[in-house]
């Protein structure tokens, strides 16, 4: 995957407009993965990755919502990865799906954050988010992406800022988005790497006291 590959959006609709587009309508329809993918259009890898990866930062208890955005994730990841030119998804992907309503309430609760965020990005240290580091972005947030997906308790908001940064990093071609969400992305790895390391130790010492007695 080269640089014209991962082109910006600048000469068009913000994503937090289109994400809010979506949401209206009755509450009751149910929105579809191939829904989001159509209304993105050609914007490719960055915006399909933030709008998977942005539920995840909402406190927000939506059964089931979890497990329908890990899978894209992993898998647009993973095609970044392997240079593919255009995102690809299955069949049985496109028509996963969530009500309206619910979709609704996790874009309210992102927007705001959205659209500061994305009054701030601009093009720049392209070479950042151009070929070869494009590559190591894929590799990063396929981690991330599998991190998010594990059931480590509070170990989801930082894998998921970290892809959402990552994400407007190649939307906008934004070079220092991308070293930010590159630092997030680490903090997120030490925390979960804690939290794993202390629940094992738990358990390991729970086993310990319960054999020695």
């Amino acid at each position: 995957m080269n640089g014209s590959k991962m082109t910006g959006t600048k000469d068009r609709r913000r994503i937090s407009d289109i994400l809010s587009d979506l949401t209206v309508g009755d509450e009751n329809d149910i929105i579809t993965i191939n829904d989001i993918r159509q209304s993105l259009g050609d914007r490719a890898f960055g915006a399909l990755m933030l709008v998977f990866a942005l539920p995840n930062l909402v406190p927000v208890f939506i059964p089931g919502l979890s497990s329908v955005l890990a899978a894209p994730l992993i898998l647009l990841s993973g095609q970044i990865c392997l240079g593919y030119k255009h995102p690809w998804f299955p069949k049985s992907l496109h028509q996963r799906s969530f009500l309206r309503s619910d979709f609704a309430r996790v874009i309210a609760r992102v927007l705001p954050w959205l659209r500061k965020t994305e009054r701030l990005l601009k093009p720049r240290m392209i070479v950042m988010v151009d070929y070869p580091l494009d590559r190591g972005i894929g590799f990063f947030c396929l981690a991330l992406s599998i991190l998010l997906a594990l059931p480590i308790p509070l170990g989801n908001w930082l894998p998921a800022l970290s892809i959402s940064l990552f994400a407007l990093a190649i939307t906008e071609r934004d070079g220092l988005a991308s070293i930010i969400a590159f630092i997030i992305g680490i903090s997120a790895s030490a925390v979960a790497s804690t939290v794993v390391y202390t629940l094992a130790r738990g358990i390991w010492l729970g086993l310990h006291l319960s054999l020695s007695q």
